[in-house]
């Protein structure tokens, strides 16, 4: 099965007209490389280096001189592994003109890239890959992404059984791999099992405290552990909407596992009817429709949050863009319904309108300001901002 992802090599494209170098960033193994081939296939020259391939490694030794000569499109792939070169690319994209463009991938964000941003303030621009989504595979294929997940060959594998060998063996060496390349000096050991504790805590709004006691551990050592996960996309953190002192807000944020295959799989859940009868069905169903709605919108991290009162009352989902605040609510079911929690929402948050996404297939009123979306015409019921 074939995917284009073509407005992904666009976007790369525009980014280039502006920045000498760009960074393309995303998990290990949702696409990254593949995109850099097609990218490079629309180049007149092209050079590709992965920085795990020792030959590339030994070329890179005097990093000025192997790049220096290079022209048109240069290719670094994991460059994590090579903070160094970052200075190096810093004055070869000052040059006038610019004899190459650079194109780098990497499986951390900027924030753990730091020296990436510091260097190269100016120069650089970001462009993050994410697996994929329902308008890429299309709506008929929803359950399959939501059980799946959105990684490539997890998703493109011949049954739900290779789709799932896939997802585990991922799940069982990324840590260690991720956290020996980015040579942070975490026990990879500790951080395996913080992840998989997080699984089940999907969903849920962030408790430093409980984790730190199960773990052991001091609650800042936990909380750079999500720091991490986050940084390397496979854990999401999804900001808190707090406006009024004087209301009982929820301060904290919500976690959950960045890809709705991974949380299956590190829940042991190989099938959607293993999924179906799990008490984390619901959140799994609620962090993938948020996913699904945030890149369908074109909303960055800064502009997602979530709303709750410790009365009980809350919002799955607040963009905020300028003046622009647009609600959402999300249910595990076919015959949405109206809450007091929506109404409440609307009140607080002065919304004009709340949208219910559901699992059913069609899209319908339910009652004034509250609109049933069903997850299956997100793209074709939802405007982008």
């Amino acid at each position: 099965m074939q995917i284009e992802r073509t407005a992904h090599v666009e976007q790369v494209e525009r980014l280039f007209r502006q920045f000498p170098v760009v960074a393309l960033v995303g998990a290990r193994q949702v696409g990254k490389s593949t995109l850099a081939q097609i990218v490079a296939s629309r180049s007149s020259t092209a050079t590709f280096l992965d920085l795990e391939d020792p030959r590339a490694l030994a070329r890179l030794e005097q990093p000025m001189l192997a790049l220096e000569p290079l022209r048109g499109l240069v290719i670094l792939d994991e460059v994590q592994r090579r903070p160094d070169l970052f200075p190096v690319l810093r004055v070869l994209a000052d040059r006038k003109p610019r004899p190459a463009r650079f194109l780098v991938l990497g499986s951390a964000s900027p924030e753990l890239l730091r020296q990436s941003s510091e260097t190269l303030a100016g120069r650089i621009a970001y462009h993050p890959l994410p697996g994929f989504d329902l308008d890429e595979v299309g709506a008929r294929a929803l359950d399959r992404l939501w059980i799946r997940g959105g990684f490539p060959l997890s998703f493109t594998a011949r049954s739900d059984v290779l789709s799932q060998r896939w997802r585990a063996e991922f799940a069982r060496t990324f840590i260690g791999r991720e956290l020996a390349a980015l040579e942070l000096g975490l026990p990879a050991a500790a951080v395996d099992r913080f992840w998989r504790m997080l699984a089940h805590y999907h969903g849920q709004v962030w408790n430093a405290a409980e984790l730190s006691r199960a773990l052991g551990v001091p609650e800042k050592t936990v909380r750079h552990y999500l720091d991490v996960l986050v940084g390397t996309f496979v854990a999401r953190r999804l900001r808190p909407w707090h406006q009024n002192a004087s209301k009982r807000e929820i301060k904290a944020p919500k976690v959950y596992v960045g890809d709705s295959g991974l949380l299956h799989s590190l829940l042991g859940l190989p099938t959607r009817y293993d999924v179906l009868g799990h008490p984390k069905s619901g959140a799994s169903w609620e962090g993938f429709v948020i996913e699904q709605i945030v890149r369908r919108l074109g909303a960055d991290a800064g502009e997602c949050f979530f709303w709750g009162v410790h009365t009980g009352a809350e919002l799955d989902l607040l963009v905020v863009r300028g003046r622009r605040r647009l609600g959402f609510e999300v249910k595990l079911t076919d015959s949405p319904s109206v809450t007091r929690s929506m109404r409440a929402a609307m009140d607080a948050l002065s919304l004009r309108h709340i949208d219910l996404v559901h699992a059913g297939s069609e899209t319908f009123p339910l009652a004034t300001g509250i609109r049933a979306l069903s997850a299956r015409r997100l793209w074709t019921d939802l405007d982008p901002l």
